[in-house]
């Protein structure tokens, strides 16, 4: 019995003592563990001078210059089409010609109105003559008392009446006139003529419809003559982006169909109307019209191709830079070397908390200092797609964080133990 109790003594001894060693062992490994630093991985570059040139980048269409929509001002069925979409026309050529039947036939009856009306202005103009005859007896008879009042006032109404039947007439011819030239004006309007020497962009209509005339309506849009040898990008720009450009700033443009051909432009106009997409929504966006006219115009260009225009609105020379992506912000609090204490969460009881200010933040770099990372804040200027100007903060020559992302943004902190994997070729990333 007693070599029994003995070994089961000795067994549980061993149990625990190996249990005992294991925690031992558990609390070493996190021990050393937790003491190894922790070297984050990342890539530099050094602070350069550079040219900069600040774009804004806008979507839209390329479109003529110069061009006019086609609308005929008479109604009626096209009974003469001599173009066809794509024809060039010089200005004056004959672009449609509509059934002048009804307008000539308007014509005729303006014309035999207005003889009908100057022959009878003649008669009353013989008669007016007449009465003005023998209103001007009865005057001289009166006046040797051979003719009495009365007969002075029947005479000289008389008169009046035929000037006011005559001056009548005068007018009804007038208006015949007027109405003669009306039905010649919309009879030359039965044949249209191209207003401008370009090419035939669009034509929506073909011999035999029939048209409507733009007196009472807005008319068919016939057709669209354009200066296709003056061409210009019509782009939408945000309205944060509009401010920053002006009448004269030169921009790069690319069409979708021509891959990777640059044009270059020059801005002509910007829209001082705004349109609104999704008015009243969460997308709503706000963007304004800039027109830019094309330098280099090429023959295969064709109105409506997309387009995207890098408009280059600033160029600074010789300036110190680095990559967008050095660029990151933190707030004061992190910046500071204070460390948060209880009494940081111990408001006073007379104090609001809406009244406690919001932390600021500040544009920051992260530097290389023997092999540590150190915090520079920064004053920014513009950028281009790639690069941001320093204004101070640095130095040339100074060796900033790069990347990646996830360590600017969120893993380095000042003092930071790192370890550089890749220096970028500042060489070949500095030309443009």
């Amino acid at each position: 019995m007693a070599n029994g109790k003995q070994k089961k003594s000795k067994k549980k001894l061993y149990i625990f003592g190996g249990i005992g060693i294991l925690v031992v062992a558990l609390i070493l490994i996190a021990f050393l563990g937790g003491s190894k630093e922790n070297i984050i991985a990342v890539q530099t570059e050094k602070v350069m001078k550079r040219d900069i040139t600040q774009t804004v980048t806008a979507t839209g269409t390329i479109n003529p210059e110069f061009k006019v929509i086609i609308t005929p001002e008479v109604t009626g069925e096209i009974i003469g089409l001599p173009v066809q979409e794509g024809d060039m026309v010089r200005k004056g050529d004959l672009l449609i010609k509509i059934q002048a039947e009804t307008y000539l036939a308007q014509k005729e009856r303006a014309d035999a109105v207005l003889q009908s009306t100057i022959a009878n202005l003649s008669m009353r103009k013989a008669e007016l003559d007449k009465v003005k005859s023998a209103y001007d007896r009865v005057i001289e008879l009166h006046a040797k008392g051979l003719a009495s009042n009365a007969e002075l006032e029947i005479a000289k109404s008389n008169y009046l009446s035929s000037k006011a039947l005559y001056e009548s007439q005068e007018s009804s011819v007038l208006q015949s006139k007027a109405s003669v030239k009306e039905a010649i004006d919309k009879l030359s309007k039965t044949s249209i003529f191209s207003p401008m020497d370009g090419t035939i962009s669009q034509l929506n209509v073909e011999k035999g419809e029939r048209v409507l005339g733009s007196g009472f309506s807005q008319g068919t849009n016939i057709m669209t003559v354009s200066d296709l040898n003056n061409m210009e990008a019509t782009v939408e720009v945000d309205e944060n982006d509009v401010v920053l450009i002006s009448v004269g700033d030169t921009a790069r443009i690319e069409i979708d169909a021509f891959g990777d051909k640059i044009f270059r432009g020059i801005v002509t106009q910007i829209g001082n109307s705004a349109k609104t997409a999704g008015l009243g929504t969460q997308d709503q966006v706000v963007n304004f019209e800039v027109r830019i006219k094309l330098i280099d115009v090429d023959k295969k260009l064709r109105p409506g191709m997309s387009c995207t225009a890098k408009i280059e609105t600033e160029t600074i020379k010789n300036v110190l830079s680095i990559p967008l992506q050095s660029v990151t912000a933190r707030n004061s609090f992190e910046l500071s070397d204070r460390k948060k204490g209880p009494e940081d969460n111990d408001e006073p009881t007379n104090v609001k908390k809406e009244t406690k200010s919001k932390p600021k933040l500040q544009e920051i770099v992260f530097v290389l200092t023997k092999g540590k990372a150190d915090i520079a804040k920064v004053k920014t200027g513009i950028s281009d797609d790639n690069y941001i100007q320093i204004i101070s903060g640095l130095d040339e020559n100074q060796e900033v964080v790069t990347g990646s992302y996830r360590a600017i943004s969120r893993e380095l902190k000042k003092g930071s133990t790192v370890r550089v994997e890749r220096k970028r070729n500042t060489r070949n990333s500095d030309k443009n």
